[in-house]
């Protein structure tokens, strides 16, 4: 994996965390997430 594709990858997994983490525990919970499952949120969500 070259330079750029690492960095956009690690920009989307932290994008990701933060608007996840901006949630309240109400909006998580709607979503069927839990605060405790943001990171592999995240990372799943760059797997793709």
């Amino acid at each position: 994996m070259n330079v750029a594709r690492s960095f956009n990858t690690w920009r989307k997994y932290r994008q990701t965390v933060s608007e996840l983490g901006r949630m309240s525990s109400r909006e998580l919970q709607d979503l069927g997430i839990d605060r405790a499952d943001i990171h592999s949120v995240a990372r799943a969500s760059v797997a793709r």
